[in-house]
């Protein structure tokens, strides 16, 4: 019946798309289809809404601790790397998504007069800039094109910033690194840096389900940029993943501060913790109070769950 109901909904979720193939921007409709799983608040476009407060905590998770977790939750593409990294702070937001192909005369004008009848101002590839809400990351598919497949330089990123206050992810390439540096608080990842001008591309659609490299992302979902690359958390593991990730930071610090003074040796840190150690532990936490990045409702509430 499961199955059943599955196939229904898809097939539902094709209809509508179908129906309404011909609009730039996904609908807030199909948005919350594809992204069901997320209960929580949404924005006015659709997208699930995380709380700014999380966001700001997840610049705190490593890229190895998201990425774990994802896969222990059975999604094993979430993350992809080898990018160039625009600024030295973590990218964390909420993703619009962007699709571009290379062009084709017929579709690119039927999509700029569509875009016409929708009274988008400008080239296509500046409607998306238009969407972006305060601590949006514009995160664009534009196939790995490096030359002539610059989808952004220093005015484009300037307006992206006022925006939306954050940066990018652009499966593309950049021009303009200078000016762009210059924006005070933008992070972006692209896949390499040109001065040739954008051609040859054709922008599809707006807050649609893209690819990024070996990822698969939604409207939504957010972004984790670190060195190591960038991981697309689905809107619906944000909360636990953050949770998670802290707590196992707090247990990493006590772990090598235990192990530094030698109060237990590496087998018993690194095995299942006994009940000596447990205690232990709590008890730093109490007089350690402002190691916790969650409200101590909340690592209480996390205790009660936890298998150690």
């Amino acid at each position: 019946m499961k199955q059943i109901n599955l196939c229904l909904t898809l097939f539902c979720a094709l209809i509508i798309f179908n129906v309404n193939a011909q609009q730039i921007e996904w609908t807030p409709e199909q948005i919350k289809t594809f992204t069901g799983d997320y209960q929580g608040e949404r924005s006015k476009d659709g997208r699930p809404h995380v709380s700014d407060a999380l966001i700001k905590r997840l610049a705190n998770v490593s890229t190895e601790e998201a990425w774990g977790f994802l896969r222990n939750k059975g999604y094993h593409n979430q993350f992809d790397a080898g990018w160039v990294i625009i600024g030295d702070k973590p990218l964390v937001g909420r993703v619009v998504t962007t699709q571009y192909m290379p062009s084709r005369p017929d579709m690119d004008e039927k999509i700029k007069a569509k875009g016409k009848q929708e009274n988008r101002v400008g080239s296509p590839n500046s409607w998306p800039i238009d969407v972006l809400q305060n601590g949006d990351v514009y995160v664009a598919d534009g196939f790995g094109k490096i030359i002539d497949g610059t989808l952004i330089g220093d005015n484009l990123a300037n307006a992206i910033y006022a925006k939306s206050g954050n940066g990018v992810v652009f499966d593309a390439g950049a021009r303009d690194i200078e000016g762009i540096s210059k924006i005070d608080g933008f992070v972006g990842f692209v896949r390499g840096l040109d001065p040739s001008y954008i051609q040859g591309v054709m922008m599809t659609c707006i807050n649609c389900p893209i690819r990024i490299g070996r990822a698969t992302v939604l409207p939504g979902d957010l972004v984790l940029g670190k060195k190591e690359g960038v991981v697309f958390i689905p809107a619906q593991f944000a909360e636990d993943l953050i949770l998670n990730s802290e707590f196992t930071a707090l247990r990493d610090e006590f772990g090598v501060l235990r192990l530094k003074d030698g109060t237990y040796t590496p087998g018993e840190i690194d095995m299942r913790w006994s009940e000596k150690i447990k205690t232990d532990f709590l008890a730093w936490i109490k007089a350690n109070p402002q190691k916790l990045q969650m409200t101590p409702k909340e690592f209480d509430e996390y205790m009660k769950e936890r298998n150690w």
